[in-house]
């Protein structure tokens, strides 16, 4: 259950939406469109990087008449917190996980499920194609609309203790998960105890030991600082679960169609440049952590991991808009890797500035 934001907290937030409101009032007297864009990471993280040049792709598609403000770490309060500002119309756009996405749109359940993908390459297939397509539309009904997915790798679990190398050792084992049933289903199928916690108190829930551990991507536990804390890092990648870019419709209902064609646009082209910042902070996050004396386990059994959760895939299974899906998600064959997606140097910002 997410607990209530303290009054600080509240007013923080506060502040800053009355300040983005502020800016976007002065900008359209100016005939400038002002998209106000919140995330919950780091300005070092590579998702912040890719959405930057959206930014900066937009201003240039339309002849600077469009401008996206970013607020990132959580300035404009949690993704839950933000998707909720988007159903209301007091935020244009935020980032969020597949797995806090899907309290709001139960359809996205089907992306935190272990082992569903089978490997990188089958994960881009099934998000660039019809599967994705269908996703990015899902939610409608909920006066949100999905723009495009980002890579968020996959996750794996990180521990104080001792290495999680087997199912066996999350016996007894508190381990921190994103408030998704999914997520929890996932940690108690595997023998653990799920414990939902905010982002930003994780660091303090390990080292006072609230928690015995947790599971992320290597960027993202690298640029936690998670590693000062757990020195086990056991690349089981259980979950591979993206994150989405979301607008508020009430925002994209007001846009004309050339400006939501430049909007999707922008967010087209950052994709292919989120990928590649992301595949070397996670290079860049491995070679981190190991210098800062994380054991990190590449050499993984995942079968074990894989047959806990039998029981738990089957469930989801039998209803029948998952099932589909499913098997949908299996039917998808991984396509060549098409270059000419990726952008060009000119086009992404350099990734040897994302520290993580």
């Amino acid at each position: 259950m997410t607990r209530p934001p303290s009054l600080v907290s509240f007013w923080k937030r506060f502040a800053a939406l009355a300040l983005a409101l502020v800016v976007g009032g002065c900008a359209g007297e100016q005939d400038v469109t002002v998209i106000k864009l919140g995330h919950a990471l780091d300005t070092e993280h590579p998702v912040h990087e890719a959405m930057a040049f959206m930014a900066q792709r937009l201003d240039s598609l339309s002849g600077g008449t469009m401008q996206i403000d970013i607020y990132p770490s959580q300035q404009l309060g949690s993704e839950r917190e933000m998707l909720e500002l988007l159903q209301i119309g007091s935020l244009g756009i935020t980032k969020v996980s597949s797995s806090v996405l899907e309290n709001f749109v139960p359809e996205y359940q089907v992306l935190s499920l272990p082992f569903v993908f089978r490997d990188d390459a089958h994960r881009f297939a099934v998000l660039d194609g019809p599967v994705g397509e269908e996703l990015l539309a899902a939610p409608a009904p909920y006066r949100l609309r999905g723009l495009a997915f980002y890579d968020a790798g996959s996750r794996s679990f990180y521990t104080v203790n001792k290495p999680v190398l087997t199912p066996a050792d999350l016996q007894g084992e508190k381990i921190r998960v994103q408030e998704s049933a999914t997520a929890m289903d996932m940690v108690r199928s595997l023998g653990g105890s799920p414990t939902p916690i905010a982002w930003g108190e994780l660091y303090t829930a390990l080292q006072q030991g609230v928690v015995d551990g947790a599971e992320n991507n290597p960027p993202s536990f690298y640029l936690s600082r998670h590693y000062e804390v757990a020195k086990y890092y056991v690349l089981n990648e259980h979950t591979a679960v993206p994150d989405v870019l979301v607008v508020s419709t009430t925002l994209w209902d007001r846009l004309t169609p050339q400006q939501r064609e430049w909007l999707q646009e922008a967010a087209d082209a950052s994709v292919a440049v989120q990928k590649e910042l992301w595949r070397a902070s996670t290079e860049e996050a491995l070679a981190a952590v190991r210098e800062a004396g994380v054991e990190v386990v590449e050499s993984v059994d995942k079968e074990p991991f894989a047959a806990a959760v039998d029981g738990m895939m089957a469930r989801y299974a039998s209803d029948p808009g998952a099932a589909r899906m499913l098997d949908a998600i299996r039917q998808t064959q991984a396509a060549a890797p098409d270059s000419a997606r990726l952008g060009t140097e000119a086009d992404a910002p350099d990734a040897s500035r994302a520290d993580a």
